[in-house]
């Protein structure tokens, strides 16, 4: 929940596509629109609030466009979609979307809202290849019960971080970093202090 919905999904680590094996899909699908019914979207400033506001109508109107593609090309809104009026015109409310396709803006593109978009799967290869398959690298979360498999699945993703088991990963004492187009370079821990030094290569020949 920590990885997709906090700061409204405004986070450049926050989980765009939850990709889930076949034979849970139907029981996670349920248990997360119970869970995100439950959110309570209001003011910032009430410490009982989980979701606020989207940072301006820019941010609205992009996150209701991936929405609106993904519904007219066959996802399923199960919970939330569009704005909560009663609280103001950037609170969007947390939702669900189910049955996303690869067609679809939001399986390709950053969400940066509190829209969660499920993608099924059959297997562990094709788990992978789905999750591989974007421009994109910067973090990525794989959650399994078989140690072995998680640690499998962590080193075959092509990203710079990967949480295992671990929704919400991000520490100062670990490197910090995407790869394809995900950014250059790391921040944090000796790779990030790295950045800012030059090798330099000394040669002596012999006397």
């Amino acid at each position: 929940m920590l990885s997709k919905y906090r700061n409204a999904g405004q986070t450049c680590v926050c989980a765009n596509r939850i990709l889930v094996q076949a034979g849970i899909y139907d029981a996670f699908a349920a248990k997360l629109a119970e869970a995100v019914r439950a959110l309570k979207l209001a003011d910032g400033m009430d410490e009982a609030t989980q979701i606020g506001p989207l940072i301006n109508q820019k941010a609205v109107d992009k996150v209701q466009a991936l929405v609106d593609d993904a519904t007219a090309k066959g996802a399923k809104l199960t919970v939330g979609g569009g704005v909560d009026a009663d609280q103001g015109p950037l609170f969007y409310k947390p939702s669900v979307l189910t049955g996303v396709t690869h067609d679809m803006r939001i399986f390709n593109e950053e969400i940066f809202g509190p829209v969660a978009s499920l993608i099924k799967f059959k297997d562990e290869a094709e788990g992978i290849k789905l999750a591989n398959d974007t421009p994109f690298g910067l973090a990525a979360y794989a959650f399994a019960k078989d140690v072995s498999r998680a640690w499998r699945v962590g080193r075959a993703l092509d990203y710079g971080m990967v949480g295992l088991n671990d929704g919400v990963m991000s520490t100062e004492v670990a490197p910090f970093g995407g790869v394809k187009e995900s950014g250059i370079g790391r921040e944090g821990a000796i790779e990030g202090l790295e950045e800012y030094m030059e090798t330099k290569f000394l040669s002596f020949g012999a006397l």
